[in-house]
This record gives structure tokens, C-alpha cells and sequence, in this order.
């Protein structure tokens, strides 16, 4: 089974919004074939285990890190596969959340006298899908937040400057979770301040879909993002009024509807979404980096819808690398499921103005957001501490 989960791991990036999945074949205690899901679309892991076997797999066992589907959709059932194929014995790991799947694999599986053994080294099959589950039964996708910080707390000095926080190796595995999220968010304020490209910039990996959220529409024509839409699928969030003629001053309502059609006619997709009811201060609307950015007031974008609608453009999971008030939105929003975070070796000092997250309304510590047992990993002098988010029960 943990040869199964490597070769699964081993597509991380190309199977979304599908679960990773691996197979092994064994036969008189050999491994008789190999497989696992490649790429989205491609054949499924039992089938392209059968389709890598040594010999005939009569009479043996699978192991598989996720129930079997018995459905047909862009390939046949893997079920009727392992039928076909004489297995007598499947051990699967993870079930399958789908409720396309979750419990008519195994029962198809047994009603036609094949043994089944559920549940093995089942989390750590889970563990390689959360993603996957999360969209699966929320229509919605996994939402990670990563920054990068001093081991003072800042993410930038009190002058703005940012560049680097932390070193090669750590900001190379940053590129590598850009490949493996479907989706990668930033705030407008990050695309005035810093003009980004959000790319992956690993060889034999893909880009992610760019997400900004620009409740206003202050996205430049001519910034990185726009101009490399070709390169990368560009996602510009607003306020969904901006789409149906809701602005009241009426020359801003024309320069507005003049830049979504240019945004479109570049091939920018201009998402509406509604407002999240409020006045309040931040969400990145922030313009110059140097100083104490002067800070919008007024309406924003709701995360809650922001992240219904991507769930409906297939989106199952975002990076979000915005600065303190988006990464206070999506946890004020109780949206965040994991959180990456970055201490770089190094002390700036200062007043506190650039910190990971805005105020999000908490006075006291019993009141705090609960994170899980940190996993912690070293790049050079960098450290990763990765949390999962505790769900109140």
C-alpha cells in the first residue's frame, strides 16, 4: 500500500480536480503491476495497473489508496476492470467521499465474490487527498494561506520592502505548491504593490489558475498578470454590480463597463461576485507599499461567494498569497483549512504595521483560531511550520 501512495504522489499537480490515486498488483507475494492515476482524464489507477501487467492477474490481490469507482465518466468503471481482470482479493485505503462512489464500489466488488479488505493504512491514504475530499463533499475548494515572516513577525520592514524574506530553497518549494493547487489568490493591493506574475516557475510543472480579488476593478491593463493571460488563466473577482450596471456615478459605471470589456477582450474571465454586506477597512485595496497605504473604504467582495463560484468553475483548491487583510477575510470567513507559514532566518524590528494577518476581532486568547500539531521542515536556515485549521466541533 505505501508503494501505492508513492506512485500516487508521484502525479501531484496533474490530477485536479480528481483525487491521486495508486495501484499495486500482487500475485504468490509478487508485484505483477504498477499503476496510478497520471493526469486528469487519463486512465484511472486500477485500470492502468492492469494495462502494466506482467502476467495474468488471475486469482491475485490489489491495493489501491482509494475506493474503486463504479461509474462511468471519462473512463469506464474500475470496478468491472478488476472483475474482468480474475482479482480475487482488493485492499483498498481510503473510501471514497463521492457519493458516485462512497460504498457501490465495495458492494459491486463483493456481489461478485471478490473479498474486500477497507480501511488499510487508512490515513495515510487520506493524507494524500484532502483537497480532493474537502471539494468533493463542500462543492467548494480547499483553501490553504501561505505567507512568509521574520522570525520577528514581519512581512515586510515598516518601509514596505519585502524582497526576500526568506531564501532560495524555501521560495523554490513555494513554486512547488503553486503546482500543486489548482488555484493561486491574491488581493489587488499585492498586484499594485508588487506586480506579480504567480507563476510556476519549476520545470515539468503547470501554472496555476491567477485569482485576484479587485472588488473595484483597479487591475492595470498593462500589469504581469494581463499581459500573460496566455500563459496562465487570469481570474478577476469584483463586486458583481460592476457586471450590471449598478455603479451610481455614472462616468465611473462607463470607465468600469470600458475595462471589462477590454479585461474580456484580452482574455481575462471578470467574475461577479456579491458583495460581503459591510463596510470595512482593508481586503488589500491598498496602493503604495512605501508608506501606510491608504486604505479603501466601502463595499468588497463576499468570500463566501467568491469560493461557491470557483467551486462551480471546477476550481478544488486555491493557494491564497495575499497580504494581512485578504488572509484576515478568508479566516474571518472560517475559510482556511491549512496554513503554510515561512520564518526566515532574520530579525527587522519595527512598529508592526506589516504583520501575516489584520485584526480579525479577537480580544482574548481562548478566543483564538486552533491549529493543529505543526509539521516543521528546514530549508537551509528557513523553517516551514505547516498547521492544519481545528474546526469547532
Amino acid at each position: 500500500m505505501r508503494r501505492a501512495i508513492e506512485l500516487a504522489l508521484s502525479a501531484k499537480g496533474r490530477t485536479n480536480p480528481n483525487p491521486m490515486v495508486g495501484a499495486v498488483i500482487v500475485k504468490d507475494g509478487r508485484v505483477i503491476g504498477e499503476g496510478y492515476h497520471h493526469r486528469y482524464g487519463d486512465l484511472h489507477a486500477e485500470r492502468d495497473a492492469i494495462r502494466h501487467l506482467k502476467e495474468s492477474a488471475q486469482g491475485g490481490t490489489i491495493y489501491v489508496t482509494l475506493e474503486p469507482c463504479c461509474h462511468y465518466g471519462k473512463q469506464p468503471p474500475c470496478t468491472l476492470a478488476i472483475v474482468e481482470a480474475g482479482i480475487e482479493r482488493v485492499v483498498i485505503g481510503s473510501r471514497d467521499p463521492n457519493p458516485l462512489v462512497g460504498g457501490k464500489g465495495t458492494a459491486f466488488l463483493r456481489e461478485h465474490g471478490i473479498e474486500v479488505v477497507e480501511d488499510y493504512l487508512k490515513d495515510e491514504c487520506d493524507a494524500i487527498n484532502p483537497v480532493f475530499f474537502h471539494y468533493i463533499t463542500g462543492k467548494e475548494p480547499y483553501v490553504a494561506l501561505k505567507y512568509a515572516m521574520t522570525a520577528d513577525g514581519r512581512i515586510a520592514t515598516d518601509f514596505g520592502d519585502s524582497k526576500w524574506i526568506t531564501g532560495e530553497s524555501a521560495r523554490a518549494y513555494v513554486h512547488e505548491l503553486r503546482n500543486y493547487y489548482t488555484g493561486i489568490l491574491v488581493g489587488i493591493g499585492t498586484v499594485l504593490a508588487d506586480d506579480p506574475m504567480l507563476t510556476c516557475r519549476l520545470p515539468g510543472t503547470r501554472n496555476p489558475i491567477r485569482i485576484v480579488m479587485d472588488s473595484h476593478l483597479k487591475i492595470p491593463l498593462d500589469c504581469n498578470l494581463v499581459k500573460t493571460v496566455n500563459e496562465a488563466p487570469l481570474i478577476v473577482a469584483c463586486l458583481d454590480k460592476y457586471l450590471h450596471d449598478g455603479a451610481d456615478d455614472l462616468e465611473y459605471s462607463d470607465a468600469i463597463r470600458k475595462k471589462i470589456s477590454a479585461l474580456k477582450s484580452m482574455g481575462v474571465t471578470v467574475l461577479g461576485v456579491a458583495s460581503n454586506g459591510e463596510v470595512r477597512r482593508g481586503q488589500d485595496d491598498l496602493t503604495d507599499a512605501s508608506k501606510n497605504r491608504h486604505v479603501d473604504e466601502g463595499e468588497h467582495i463576499s468570500v463566501d461567494d467568491l469560493l461557491r463560484q470557483l467551486g462551480l468553475l471546477h476550481i478544488d483548491g486555491i493557494l491564497v498569497e495575499g497580504g494581512k487583510h485578504i488572509n484576515a477575510a478568508f479566516l474571518e470567513a472560517g475559510k482556511v483549512n491549512k496554513i503554510y507559514t515561512f520564518v526566515g532566518a532574520q530579525i527587522v524590528g519595527g512598529i508592526g504595521i506589516y504583520t501575516p494577518v489584520a485584526d480579525i476581532g479577537i480580544t482574548k486568547m481562548k478566543e483564538s483560531i486552533r491549529l493543529s500539531d505543526p509539521e516543521i521542515r528546514a530549508f537551509d536556515t528557513d523553517v516551514l511550520i505547516e498547521y492544519e485549521v481545528q474546526r469547532s466541533k
